[in-house]
Formats: structure tokens, sequence, C-alpha cells
């Protein structure tokens, strides 16, 4: 039997951990570390519950900071979990601050460092994520890449020892949880009443399945520039739907009392779990984010997506328009956003996987450490 500690601290590594953390609990040993880089219950607790995955057996309330102080503290606290547990491995997930501490800690250790999500490249090295992933993947002993693109990624830069094409596991948890989800929040009563049941600032509007925009933002460069902030959201209030945005900590403490005087067509919610949100995109005209792991989740839903940067990680989403780059210029926001959908009608290139990343990943791990 296997001990692998695994790191997580933000809610994409919850959802990505939950299809691993399910069969790797069936044959192996998983401590399960959780940083506190997410602190919220609606950005950790409540994905732990949803998802079934089980409590950490370490939180460490790391909290929120500054980049430094906040991986700093994480690599101080990771290494002392490690020193203790004597794991066989360290499972890394994505590209946050816990996925370098993690992998730091390990690799200084001696301890091989196993990245779920390797590869990924937006070629734009001042995304503290960018940073993060390709520090990791060169630390990495075995290397997991969602598609194809991320293997030529590290081919690219001399990383071909331990790479492994496996597919998306977050493709494995929007097969495995949006009929879950349909089902518990489809027989609740519609969308206007789900949204009665969730706190918000002025519902002026009913929602209809089709007939909202979902909108996200919460990456330092655009929720810690309020200029910046006050012309996404002035260009969602040009839009000709209602706008959705279950809004994070973060954006709401840089608008601060400008949230409660946004424009009309934008209701603003507090942060939801897994469930509702793939219901919401599920059901929504578009999303709107600057979120990476949100991209997917529409392609797979089939739902058209508009991305607030100038790149992505997912360049496979782009194809036949299903997904856009509008950069955060309200012109361009309000033109893509409102643009015709051709891609609706277009087939899917399907280069995430089957939906069997999780075992694949386990099983060569068993092969890589010999169990």
């Amino acid at each position: 039997m296997l001990r692998i500690v695994t790191v997580v601290g933000a809610r994409p590594q919850f959802i990505k951990a939950a299809p691993i953390s399910t069969l790797l609990r069936e044959r192996h040993l998983e401590i399960l570390v959780h940083t506190g880089q997410h602190y919220d219950h609606n950005m950790s607790e409540l994905f732990f519950s949803e998802l079934g995955i089980p409590l950490p057996d370490y939180n460490l309330g790391v909290g929120s900071g500054s980049h430094g102080q906040q991986t700093g503290r994480m690599l101080e606290r990771l290494e002392e979990v490690m020193i203790v547990e004597k794991p066989d491995a360290v499972l890394v997930y994505g590209d946050t601050n816990s996925t370098l501490a993690g992998a730091l800690a390990a690799s200084k250790l001696g301890i091989p460092v196993l990245h779920v999500e390797a590869g990924l490249r937006s070629y734009n090295k001042s995304m503290p994520e960018e940073q993060n992933r390709v520090l990791t993947d060169h630390l990495a002993t075995l290397l997991f890449c969602p598609t194809q693109t991320a293997v030529e990624n590290l081919r690219r830069e001399g990383i071909s020892e331990g790479v492994w094409f496996t597919g998306d596991v977050m493709y494995d948890a929007v097969l495995r949880f949006s009929g879950m989800s349909q089902e518990r929040y489809g027989a609740a009563g519609g969308l206007d009443r789900i949204m009665g049941g969730v706190a918000f600032q002025g519902g002026k509007t009913e929602l209809s399945a089709g007939q909202y925009y979902l909108a996200t933002i919460h990456r330092a460069e655009n929720a810690d520039d309020p200029q910046r902030l006050e012309g996404i959201f002035g260009a969602f209030g040009m839009l000709d739907k209602p706008v959705v945005v279950p809004m994070h900590p973060r954006t709401r403490r840089i608008l601060g009392e400008k949230t409660a005087s946004l424009p009309q067509n934008i209701v603003v919610i507090e942060p939801v779990g897994y469930l509702l949100m793939l219901y919401l995109v599920a059901n929504a005209y578009m999303v709107l984010t600057d979120s990476g792991g949100l991209q997917k989740e529409a392609y797979f839903l089939r739902v058209p997506c508009t991305t607030l940067r100038n790149e992505t990680e997912w360049v496979e989403t782009l194809e036949n328009g299903w997904n856009v780059l509008s950069g955060v210029d309200s012109d361009s926001i309000v033109r893509n956003a409102m643009r015709p959908l051709q891609c609706v009608g277009c087939d899917q290139r399907m280069a995430f996987g089957q939906g069997n990343a999780a075992e694949i990943i386990i099983r060569r791990i068993e092969e890589r450490l010999g169990r």
C-alpha cells in the first residue's frame, strides 16, 4: 500500500481531487492536506461535503497574504507534515501557490512529486499561475497531462521522462457530477427559486434557462485593479441579459461599497458550491470568466464562453468559437459576449480524454512506484 500525501488549497483543486481520491483510497493510503489557501466556507468546506471528499487530515490554515508570505508559510508547514508522514510520493494539482509549495517541499526532501494537470502554458510569465506551473513541472517526477498540447509543451522544454497523456480529471468530474447537479437543482422549482434561496443583492429580474450570462472574476490582474474591475462590470451592464456573478471574496473586497451600485442587470450572489455552479453553467446563455477551470466546464457542457484574458492555457476550447478571448477592454467584452453563436451547431473535438483520467493516473503511479 502506497502512502500518498495529497496537497490541495483552492476550489479547482478540490474538484480535481474528487475523482482521484475516491479511487486512490480503494487501494492505498491517502493523507489529505488542505493548506487553507481558500478558507471561506463556500470556497472550501462546502466542496468537500458535496464532492464526497473526506475531511482533510491536516488543515494548515495558511489563509491570505502576499504570494511570498503565503507560499513561504505553506512551504514551512508542508515540510513538517511530510517529515512526520514519510510519504512515498506527494500529489499536487494545477498551478496555485499550494501546488508550488507542495512540490518544492517534497523535492527538497527527496520525495517524488506527482503533478496532475502538467504541461499547461499561457506563455504569460507575469501570471503567478504560469510561474507556479512551470516550476512545478520542472520539479515533478511524474507529469500527468490533460491534453496532447500539454505533452508537446513539455517536450519543447526538454521534459519527456515520466510524462503521460491521461485526459483531464475535470472532465471526469463533470461526467460524474453533472447528472447529480441537474437532479438536485432541476427539481428545485426553476432558476428564480434557486436564486431566491441564495444570498444576493438586488434580485432585479427573473432568471430562466438560456437567458442569463454567468460571470466570474477572480484573477489578481483583474480583481486587484479597481479601475479595471469597474470597466469589466461596466461592460456587463451593457449586455442584453441579466449577468449572474457569484462574487469571489477578493473581488467583493476591492469593489467595497460600489458593489451595491452596480448596473441593474447584474445579480451578485455569494460563491456557490460545485453542484450549483454546474447547474448555473449548464443553463447559462454564456459564461464570462477569467477562470481556467470554468472555460473547460462551459466547453464540456456545450455552453459558449468569453474569456476575459488575452491568452488561455486551454487552446482546445477556442475551436469553432466555443470560447473567445476578449481581454478586458469594455467594447471587446460587449462585442464578443453578444457575438453570433455559430458554435452551437458545431461538433466538438474532445481533446480531454474519455473521462477515465483518474484511473489512468493511479495506474501510472502504481507502475512507477512499483506497487
